[in-house]
């Protein structure tokens, strides 16, 4: 499928040469604390993403880099959002190139093993306000090139029909009960540390 994007977007796309820049250009946007999802067209436009549009914007540009457009959902427990974020492998191994209101749930260097050693860097700095640890687990990569009917790139209305797909893919957990009872809380600094630049309306209140 051919995607139709306008010069002056084409332009955007074409700077953006390494995921490294891809991350640079989302750390530009405003945060999105809006509930609507914006395809990687809308993102451009507005100039503003929460973590699934700017999943979906890190896909499309990596994709234009010859990479598979690729997104992965981690899990939180009931007191936290969940976090969509594109991923990528180079020399064999893995990265990630994300939006987010929390300063540690961004870009990942491709240098892990796995999708299952990539996902658990995210552990540690995946909490809620509270300092409470909220990650469950992640899903498996989803590869949007099976959703190129659906003019994802684009159109602002395939946004629902990938999120249910996303909800479909297969699910690792990684907490058995036993650890989810031992988790103690985060500390004060770092919490305040993964909250510096957030804003404050586009936060999860538990």
């Amino acid at each position: 499928m051919t995607v139709s994007f306008t010069k002056k977007e084409l332009a955007v796309f074409g700077r953006l040469t390494s995921p490294q820049h891809i991350q640079y250009f989302l750390d530009s946007l405003d945060y999105s604390d809006e509930e609507r999802y914006r395809s990687p067209r809308s993102v451009l436009h507005d100039r503003k993403a929460h973590c699934y549009d700017g999943a979906l914007f890190a896909a499309a540009a990596l994709e234009r880099l010859g990479f598979p457009p690729l997104i992965t959902e981690i899990l939180p427990n009931e007191n936290d959002d969940d976090h969509i974020v594109a991923v990528f492998k180079q020399h064999d191994h893995w990265g990630a190139v994300a939006k987010s209101n929390f300063t540690g749930l961004r870009y990942r260097e491709p240098v892990y093993r796995s999708l299952r050693e990539l996902m658990m860097t995210y552990f540690e700095p995946y909490y809620n306000i509270k300092g409470e640890r909220t990650m469950i687990g992640y899903t498996a990569a989803l590869n949007l090139r099976r959703y190129g009917s659906l003019n994802w790139q684009t159109d602002d209305t395939a946004m629902d029909a990938i999120g249910d797909a996303l909800d479909e893919v297969k699910k690792f957990y990684i907490l058995s009960p036993a650890m989810k009872r031992r988790l103690t809380p985060v500390d004060t600094r770092s919490v305040e540390a993964g909250l510096h630049g957030a804003k404050q309306s586009g936060l999860y209140k538990p």
